[in-house]
Order: structure tokens, then sequence, then C-alpha cells
């Protein structure tokens, strides 16, 4: 039986729909409020044009937000995609027995199976000045202890190493499981052509998976923009405003202040700042035109 051209369309329907008016619609109307001024206390808005915009562009804090999430994104790709996928590669490798790849495996996800809270609860034990364990370490070797998340000058790096700890693993699976989509052909024909394992892993096996490597930095980016919880956690921004970040920002002026329009602003530059450098990775790597 011939079946009808618009039935596969059908089938799409239910999930077009769910994301319609649970992500484009949300964010048409977010971009409406960003030019009204609310208040969760009172029905009324008023319309102020381009002054949320205004005010969110000469605050003290964005630049500080902007350094900050800019960071936590570069340490990111570096650490977590970079090193993650030279991880990846070491654990595909022929060093590395069956049994004990699948240990490694497992030691490498469980990190990013651990709630956000409570990786940010556990560090802020480990970062602790007086019992904590990297100042008892540096005590036991003699060496002068600090005050981790209470320096303006050490709490974002603080931040940024704790989810390096936290997701550095979770790429390294994703990685792991598109080096084991390569064909072997191209590994073994390479090796009798004499290449060592860094020539395979440059010449082969990175190149047949530039598209998980891709989805990988995208995710990266796009998680250092809506970073939020490990922020909160551990130091809510402070000290002053030295690890302040757009998600908790957005937070603060939502909920805290009760500046709906200030919020809506910054969730509009979070989304805007995203898309762009997304369609930039995109660019760059000219995924799709091979």
């Amino acid at each position: 039986m011939k079946t009808r051209k618009y039935v596969p369309y059908l089938y799409m329907f239910p999930g077009l729909i769910m994301v319609l008016f649970f992500v484009y619609i949300p964010v048409l109307m977010n971009i409406g409020y960003s030019f009204f001024r609310l208040s969760s206390y009172s029905a009324g808005a008023t319309f102020v044009g381009l002054d949320n915009y205004r005010r969110f562009f000469t605050d003290d804090t964005f630049p500080v937000m902007l350094k900050n999430n800019g960071l936590y994104c570069i340490i990111s790709l570096i650490v977590q995609v970079g090193f993650g996928t030279v991880m990846a590669l070491i654990l595909e490798g022929s060093a590395i027995g069956k049994k004990m790849r699948g240990i490694f495996r497992n030691i490498y996800f469980m990190p990013s199976l651990i709630s956000l809270v409570a990786v940010g609860l556990m560090f802020t034990f480990i970062y602790e000045p007086n019992v904590g364990f990297i100042n008892s370490l540096l005590k036991a070797m003699h060496l002068p202890g600090k005050a981790w998340l209470g320096d303006s000058k050490l709490a974002i790096y603080c931040i940024i190493a704790m989810s390096q700890w936290q997701f550095t693993g979770y790429i390294t699976l994703l990685m792991a499981v598109a080096f084991q989509n390569v064909p072997e052909d191209y590994a073994e024909a390479a090796a009798i052509d004499g290449a060592g394992p860094v020539r395979r892993a440059v010449s082969i096996l990175i190149p047949q998976a530039k598209e998980q490597l891709l989805v990988c930095s995208i995710i990266t980016v796009i998680g250092a923009f809506k970073l939020y919880t490990e922020v909160y956690s551990t130091t809510s921004g402070g000290p002053g405003n030295s690890s302040q970040v757009l998600g908790l920002f957005l937070y603060q002026q939502a909920f805290l202040h009760d500046d709906l329009g200030m919020a809506a602003v910054t969730g509009v530059f979070i989304f805007v700042i995203t898309v762009v450098l997304s369609v930039l990775q995109l660019k760059v790597t000219r995924s799709g035109k091979d």
C-alpha cells in the first residue's frame, strides 16, 4: 500500500507543537517583556523601550559577568573538549585492556551524575580555609593556605576548576563513543602504512569524529553561558561581585530585586550570545559541507 506523503509530517506534528509552545513562544515572549517594566506584585506593565537594555549594558557588573562567563567558556573548551578528546583517544587506544577500559569509563563518567548542588557543597568543604582538604594538604607541606572562595581574584577560578572536574569525563565518554564508530579498516590501513598512534589520531580518528567534536564544543559553549548553580551553591556571586555570572544575575534580578524587565534583557543577551557563538562554530568547522 502506498504511503501518503503527508503521513510522516503527522508523526512530527506533536513534537513540533511542543517545541513551539515550550521553546520558541517563551523566547519571543521574553523578548517582548524586555521592553517593559514588570513586577511580580503588579498586574500592570509599563513600556520603557530600550531603557532596560541601557541599564543592563551600563551596569557595573556587566563587564565582570562577561569576563567570568568568557573565562569559563575558554577554559572549558580547552580542558573539557581538548583534554577530554585526548583522554578519549588514550582510552580507546591499544595501550589499555578491555577490562580496564570499562573501569576507567565508569570512573570518568561518575562525577557528571552527581547533582550540581551536591558538587557545589562538596567543593565548599574542599576549599574551606580552616579545615578544607586543599589547605590541609598545603599545611602538611608547610605551605601557606588561602581563602579560596573568599578571595576575589581566586573565587571564579575555583568554581571553574570544580566544573572541569565534573564534566571533563562526560565529554571524554561522548568522544570515546565517536571514536568507536570509526571503521577499524582505516586505522589498520594506516598502521600498515607505518602511521604511529599520534598520526592515526590526528589524520584519521579526529577528522572522522569531527561532527561529535563540534557537538561537544557547542554543548560546552552553551553550558558556559547558562552557568548558574555552581556559582549559586558556592559564592552566590561574591566576594563582592567578583564571581558574578549572567545566569545568577538573571535569577537575582527576577526573584530578589523583582526587576523582571532586567531579567528578560539578561535572558535575551544569553540567547543571542549562545546562538551567535554556535553559528560561528558551525561556520568555522564548515559542518555539513563535506
